[in-house]
């Protein structure tokens, strides 16, 4: 690792900042660079601090500790991520005999010195308590991989020298404060000191000297660990699996076949589903096919700060069967034996230290695939990237601890101990959850108008979306509006061809790959031709019924065994139109094509509530969109269409908004509104027709 501490990049930094002081700036700059090494710490992990003396509104000087605020990424940190904390009377909580968490938490932030939502890092305490001017904590993988062994202190002293200390692990909080500054105080020589199990504290009077230190013996770690496993064979491959055929596939079927036994009923009754995340290096498949596999999977986690994210251990699928009922049949039985297992666990706990506590979730994480490598759970697209981040680092970590000596996790009473921790239970934070939250949807057609529509109303009630068009660049620009009016995790793009069902079909494969599957279809990719029937060329009748029509049946019929394997049920909402009730002259194309899409979901709903698939159909009129999105349909027949008709193009909008009952122009996002209802499952609808168009008499179901 290199010491990329840069005084002219300091510099430049710390002017960016001209309204906090130099120190706070610098404090900022490598707390940055820390953040931007993943083997040092991961997705809000470890912790930074600096002393300050600062006035007070009155003029009383006060001394000040900054730290990190609980769950911010070091990578990306501002001044906001810091919280501010009365240094002078966290000193004196040294005096006190024991704190409990409720108490700890309440004293924190009785003496924050901001208005801010951040909780101070349950580290707050050990980092005022060392004398220092700067901290810095960290859980290195390769300082990780000597502590978890049977003779880790011995290791870690050989490893790193004589100013480095070794402490047995201690849970976080006011013991663990304390023992760190009396070792200290014991020897002031020292330039950090490690946690067995935990990770490693570095301190200095300036920001470069505190970060330098990290860097030198997190250095000294990694030099160590190489060389205790050069020349050695860290995996050894199995020979009874065959590799796999078809790795995109493979990936899809047990991604969503893992997402669906994962799903389970909330307490609210609501159904709970999953992200799913994978990780395919070269290196991950290879001890997916080892004799060592199980046993990563089986061993606990490398840090007790890890197990909020990836629970303390992973489920091993040892091979993927052709068949899918055989492949769910494994799947449901490895899982079965984790959650028994995590019961135990969690009731061997309470019992022995005689507390009370309201069991989480005993879902499994992690999942390691013979032949495929890693696939990570979360319930949103950002967990499940921390979790599969983590478990990637865990399984080589994991590799070389045993390669050098033997892997020994921390008991499972300490690892109890911060799974239940309620400060550390709320770095995952607990809100009420969108009517959407866990679930993907799959939109063609995403880059027109009604596209848009309905993946911004989609978005913001929890779903992912997932934008497939054949235009490529007008795809981009709906996704890049939507990313930067929600966030990055929250839509994905791909291109396919509704006319293509292998198109289909990868698609939802590469999907389910990124992301674990499919939850709610929207077959919505349409075109349209303005000629009467003696004029229309058979081309271009064929061209509409290709996309209207067999663009809509590949779409669901791609779409059932994704929904079979994931057996949570779903729904199909297919963008109809006004025209299949009343079509118009010189619209034959597409008013045939979308009444024969309308009467295959219709079909559908009758063949795929076995599913628990609900398939239901929405009829919108003369969506225009707007000058960022606008209708690629409208933007081609518009002209024809009011021509045909003997009127002005000026007076189209005006023309289609005066002739409905409402006297409304239709908006793309009224067509997303009724998606969100149809996919939100507020009422047992199925097979039904939702008219959006104004009211259109002769557009009424019947």
């Amino acid at each position: 690792m290199e010491n990329v501490f840069n005084e002219n990049a300091a510099k430049d930094f710390v002017e960016r900042y001209p309204d906090i002081p130099y120190e706070f700036a610098l404090r900022i700059y490598t707390s940055r660079l820390i953040g931007s090494e993943p083997d040092l710490v991961l997705h809000g992990g470890g912790n930074t601090s600096v002393k300050l003396k600062a006035k007070n509104i009155v003029g009383e000087e006060e001394e000040i500790l900054y730290i990190k605020g609980s769950g911010v990424d070091l990578a990306s940190i501002e001044p906001e991520g810091f919280s501010a904390v009365d240094l002078t009377f966290l000193r004196k909580l040294r005096n006190v005999e024991s704190l409990s968490d409720e108490e700890m938490e309440t004293q924190m932030q009785i003496h924050k010195l901001e208005l801010s939502w951040l909780n101070p890092s349950v580290e707050s305490l050990l980092h005022a308590f060392l004398p220092h001017k700067y901290v810095d904590h960290t859980h290195a993988d390769n300082v990780l991989v000597l502590t978890n062994q049977k003779h880790g202190e011995d290791i870690v002293k050989k490893a790193l020298g004589s100013k480095v200390a070794v402490l047995p692990y201690t849970m976080s909080g006011l013991p663990l404060a304390k023992e760190v500054v009396s070792q200290y105080e014991k020897d002031t020589t020292i330039e950090a000191i490690v946690i067995l199990n935990h990770g490693i504290f570095s301190f200095g009077e300036d920001a470069e000297t505190s970060y330098a230190r990290m860097v030198k013996y997190v250095n000294r770690a990694e030099t160590f660990v190489q060389e205790g496993i050069r020349g050695k064979i860290l995996m050894t491959p199995r020979v009874d699996i065959p590799p796999c055929r078809e790795i995109s596939v493979s990936v899809a079927r047990v991604a969503q076949s893992v997402r669906g036994a994962c799903a389970h009923q909330a307490n609210d009754g609501s159904l709970r589903r999953f992200y799913v995340a994978t990780r395919n290096t070269s290196d991950l498949v290879k001890a997916s096919l080892s004799k060592e596999a199980r046993g990563l999977c089986r061993s606990g986690v490398l840090t007790p700060d890890h197990v909020i994210r990836t629970k303390n251990r992973m489920v091993y699928i040892d091979r993927i069967p052709e068949k899918d009922d055989d492949l769910k049949e494994i799947i449901a039985r490895e899982i079965e034996v984790f959650k028994q297992e995590y019961h135990d666990y969690f009731h061997c706990q309470v019992r022995e230290k005689k507390v009370e506590r309201e069991e989480l979730d005993p879902y499994p994480r992690i999942f390691l695939v013979a032949g495929l490598g890693l696939l990570a759970l979360g319930f949103t697209p950002k967990d499940t990237r921390i979790a599969a981040d983590i478990a990637e680092h865990t399984i080589r970590a994991k590799l070389e601890a045993d390669a050098i000596g033997e892997y020994v996790p921390l008991l499972d009473s300490h690892i109890f101990d911060m799974e239940y921790w309620s400060l550390q239970q709320k770095k995952l934070g607990k809100s009420s959850q969108p009517i959407l939250q866990g679930q993907v949807a799959f939109i063609t057609g995403g880059a027109g108008a009604i596209g848009f529509g309905i993946a911004d109303r989609l978005i913001a009630a929890g779903a992912v979306v997932v934008l497939s068009d054949i235009a490529k660049s007008r795809l981009e620009k709906v996704r890049s509006i939507l990313a930067k009016k929600y966030e990055e995790s929250k839509v994905e793009t791909i291109i396919s061809d509704v006319t293509d069902y292998q198109s289909i079909e990868r698609a939802f494969d590469e999907i389910s790959g990124r992301l674990g599957g499919i939850d709610i279809v929207v077959p919505n990719a349409g075109i349209a031709y303005v000629a009467k029937i003696e004029a229309l060329e058979p081309q271009k009748f064929d061209q509409a019924i290709a996309v209207n029509l067999i663009g809509t049946f590949n779409v669901i019929k791609a779409s059932i065994p994704v929904f079979k394997r994931q057996g949570t049920g779903g729904n199909i909402v297919t963008i109809s139109s006004k025209n299949v009730f009343d079509p118009g002259a010189a619209f034959g194309a597409y008013s045939a094509s979308k009444a024969g899409a309308h009467q295959i979901s219709k079909i559908a709903a009758l063949e795929m509530a076995e599913l628990g698939v609900r398939v239901n159909m929405i009829n919108p009129d003369a969506v225009f969109g707007d000058e960022e999105v606008s209708s690629k349909l409208w933007d081609l027949v518009g002209p024809d269409r009011m021509k045909s008709r003997g009127l002005d193009y000026k007076g189209l909008k005006d023309y289609y908004r005066n002739r409905n009952l409402l006297k409304t122009g239709v908006l793309s996002e009224h067509v997303g509104n009724a998606v969100v209802f149809f996919a939100s499952n507020q009422a047992p609808i199925t097979g039904a027709t939702l008219p959006v168009d104004g009211g259109i008499p002769a557009a009424f179901p019947r």
